[in-house]
């Protein structure tokens, strides 16, 4: 049987997320990471990334989210994001034309810090277009 715990998803905006769930998958600075229920506690660097969770329902729901921290704590896990979009909030035209213009910038002879940011708009970019991708109904 499977065993379920509470992930919640904060944004300066809103509470994105709050539900039991049986697990997710996110990118840390140091790599993916799997959380299920009785997972040891930690605190992390959350990456942009395309967020899967797991709800107690057994169905898979994944959105684009931003940078922030995980806290996994012993029944509960939070995360604490710049943003965070469920697919039927992103637009599809953007995002595709956000990932051009890093490409864009990118192929330029740019600072380095202009880079990194590029760098990091178009990550955003692309994780946004992997959720609209499997998404069941895109926006």
């Amino acid at each position: 049987m499977a065993r379920f715990f509470v992930l919640e998803i904060h944004t300066p905006y809103r509470l994105f997320y709050s539900a039991q769930v049986e697990s997710f998958v996110a990118t840390l600075s140091d790599g993916r990471i799997g959380v299920y229920a009785g997972h040891s506690p930690f605190t992390g660097v959350l990456e942009d990334c395309v967020f899967r969770i797991l709800d107690e329902d057994g169905i898979w729901k994944e959105a684009a989210v931003s940078a922030g921290v995980l806290i996994v704590t012993g029944d509960t896990a939070t995360v604490l994001s710049d943003a965070a979009e469920w697919p039927n909030e992103i637009d599809g035209k953007r995002a595709m034309d956000a990932k051009h213009r890093a490409e864009e910038r990118l192929g330029e002879s740019i600072m380095k810090y202009e880079a990194v940011r590029a760098k990091a708009s178009l990550t955003r970019a692309k994780n946004r277009l992997e959720v609209l991708a499997h998404s069941v109904s895109p926006a």
